[in-house]
C-alpha cells in the first residue's frame, strides 16, 4: 500500500496547462507518465480521486478517468477497488527475445511505418550472453555437485570454495583478503539492499553519484534514505564529494568507481586515496561497486587499484557481481567487508532468502578460475560494439555527444535537447528501447542524456541507431511542450 499521497490540487501544479493539447486525456497521461520516470512524482504515492484532479485542472472527469486507465494499461498506475490508485512502474523486459505486446495500430503505431526489420531492439539491459566456455563450465559444476547434496544446502555466507576464489582475486589485485571476509549474495542488488538495510536508518544522509545505478537509489528511497547526489558527468569532483559528505553528515557514500554506470568513466588512484580519506573524516562508510571492474576493452592497460586499497580502518565496503562480467542468468554477487561485518551480513541476509543458489555458486566458481579467458572475450566483443554504435551515431546523429569509454558496457550521449523522456517514449514505438538520464538520477534532471549499451551484435546496433534518429527527428519536430514545474 501507498504511504505517499499527492493532492489534486498540488498534482495540478506539477502538470502545468495540459489543457492547450488535444486531445487532452493523451496530454494528462503523457505529463503524469513523465513525471514518474523522471522521480518528480515518487513511485507508490497515491494519486488523487478522478473528481479532485479534474476539478483542480478544470476538466471533465472522464478526460482523467480516461488518462488513468490509458497508465493503467501502460504499466504506469496500478488500482485497487477501494484502495485508490498509485504510481507504479512497467516491469522491465530484460531480453529483446521477450515476446512484446503491439500498439494500437500495429507494433510502430499508424503514424509511423514499420522499419525494414521488424524486431524490437532492447538498448535498456546492459547485460551480455554467456560466454564461449559457460556449457564447459556448467558441466564442471554439475559434476561438483553431489559433493554438496548430502548436506542441507543452505550456505548464509556462500560456499566456502567460492569465497575463497573471490578473495584470492582481491589479493591478485593488491589487496589481501580472507574468505571470512566475503559473503555470496545473490547479486549485487541483492548485496546492496543488504548493505543499506545494515547500515542506514530512515533520515540518514547517503551521498550518490549523478547520475548513478538506479537501482541503487530506488533501494536507499526504500529504506527513507535522504539522498546526497554529486554529479560525475564530467568526472569526480573529490574536494565537491568530501564537502558533501562533511556538511551532509553523510552515514554512507555509493560510489562505481570503475567504469562508472553509465558515464564510463575511471576513477583515477589520486582520487581513490583522496575519497577514501574524505570518508574517513567524514565518518561515512564508502560503498564501492565493482560491477564493471573486470570490463576494460583494453586488458594491457594498467588496472586502478581498487579503493580497498587505500582503506585501513574498514570503512571501504566492495560490492561485486557475475551478471556483467560472466552472464547476468547468474545470479551471484558478493561483498567484500571486514570479517565482524561480514558476519553481521550473513546473520542479516537469512530473513530475506537464507541462501544462494548452489549450482550457481559452483558455475560462478568455474568461471572465476578462467577469468582471464573470459575478461578477454568481453573486451574484444565490447570494443567492437562500442565503436560500431559510436560510428553510427556520428553518421546519423552528428549533434549527440559522448566519449568512448575505456571499459564498461555504455555510452553516455548528450542529445543537446532536454527531451530524453519524451524522445524514449517515441523510441519505443519506432522499435527500440532505451532508458532517459533522469533515472539515473535522484533529483529529476540529465533531460538531456540516454543511456545507450552495446552489448548487441554490430549490425542490431547500428538499425538502433538508425531508428533513435527517426525517433529524435520526430521529438524535435514536434510542438514544444509547456516546461513542467520542478518538484518542491
Amino acid at each position: 500500500m501507498s504511504t505517499r499521497y499527492v493532492s489534486g490540487p498540488h498534482l495540478a501544479r506539477l502538470l502545468g496547462d495540459v489543457s492547450r493539447e488535444r486531445p487532452v486525456y493523451a496530454a494528462l497521461a503523457r505529463s503524469v507518465r513523465g513525471l514518474v520516470l523522471d522521480g518528480r512524482l515518487a513511485l507508490r504515492t497515491r494519486l488523487p480521486a478522478e473528481r479532485d484532479l479534474a476539478a483542480a485542472l478544470g476538466v471533465s472527469r472522464t478526460t482523467v478517468t480516461t488518462a488513468y486507465d490509458r497508465l493503467r494499461d501502460e504499466g504506469y498506475i496500478e488500482s485497487r477497488q477501494g484502495a485508490g490508485s498509485w504510481t507504479a512502474l512497467p516491469p522491465v523486459r530484460m531480453s529483446s527475445a521477450e515476446p512484446r505486446p503491439a500498439p494500437p495500430g500495429g507494433r510502430f503505431g499508424r503514424a509511423h511505418p514499420a522499419p525494414d526489420d521488424a524486431s524490437f531492439i532492447d538498448l535498456g539491459c546492459a547485460t551480455p550472453g554467456a560466454p564461449a566456455i559457460f556449457a564447459e563450465a556448467v558441466a564442471a559444476a554439475v559434476d561438483e555437485l553431489p559433493r554438496y547434496s548430502s548436506g542441507p544446502g543452505y550456505e548464509p555466507a556462500g560456499l566456502a570454495s567460492l569465497r575463497q576464489v573471490i578473495a584470492d582475486g582481491y589479493a591478485a589485485r593488491g589487496v589481501p583478503t580472507r574468505a571470512d571476509q566475503i559473503v555470496v549474495t545473490t547479486g549485487a542488488q541483492h548485496a546492496f539492499t543488504l548493505l543499506s538495510h545494515l547500515l542506514v536508518e530512515a533520515g540518514d544522509a547517503v551521498m550518490v553519484e549523478r547520475p548513478t545505478y538506479p537501482h541503487a537509489l530506488g533501494a536507499l528511497r526504500r529504506r527513507g534514505a535522504r539522498l546526497v547526489p554529486v554529479g560525475v558527468n564530467e568526472g569526480w569532483d573529490v574536494e565537491l564529494a568530501a564537502g558533501a559528505m562533511r556538511q551532509a553528515a553523510v552515514r554512507m557514500a555509493y560510489t562505481i568507481p570503475d567504469f562508472q554506470n553509465p558515464t564510463g568513466h575511471l576513477m583515477a588512484a589520486d582520487d581513490r586515496a583522496a575519497l577514501v580519506d574524505a570518508g574517513r573524516r567524514a565518518d561515512a562508510f564508502l560503498v564501492a561497486d565493482e560491477t564493471f571492474a573486470d570490463l576494460a576493452h583494453d586488458l594491457d592497460a594498467p588496472r586502478e587499484p581498487p579503493l580497498a586499497a587505500y582503506d585501513t580502518g574498514g570503512r571501504v565496503i566492495t560490492v561485486g557481481s557475475a551478471s556483467k562480467l560472466l552472464w547476468g542468468g547468474l545470479r551471484i554477487g558478493w561483498i567484500r567487508a571486514t570479517a565482524p561485518l561480514a558476519r553481521r551480513l550473513t546473520l542479516a541476509r537469512e530473513p530475506f532468502d537464507m541462501a544462494s543458489p548452489v549450482l550457481d555458486q559452483l558455475i560462478v566458481r568455474e568461471l572465476l578460475l578462467r577469468v582471464e579467458e573470459v575478461r578477454a572475450e568481453r573486451a574484444e566483443s565490447l570494443l567492437r560494439g562500442r565503436d560500431a554504435l559510436a560510428g553510427a551515431l556520428r553518421e546519423l546523429l552528428p549533434g549527440w555527444e559522448f566519449r568512448l569509454p575505456g571499459g564498461g558496457m555504455s555510452l553516455w550521449a548528450r542529445i543537446g535537447t532536454p527531451v530524453a523522456t519524451a524522445l524514449a517514449e517515441a523510441a519505443e514505438r519506432l522499435g527500440v528501447r532505451v532508458v532517459a538520464g533522469p533515472v539515473f538520477g535522484a533529483d529529476g534532471v540529465l533531460e538531456d542524456y540516454v543511456r545507450l549499451p552495446y552489448v548487441l551484435p554490430p549490425d542490431t546496433l547500428r538499425l538502433a541507431a538508425e531508428r533513435l534518429a527517426l525517433a529524435y527527428r520526430e521529438v524535435r519536430s514536434a510542438p514544444a511542450a509547456r516546461p513542467l514545474p520542478a518538484y518542491v
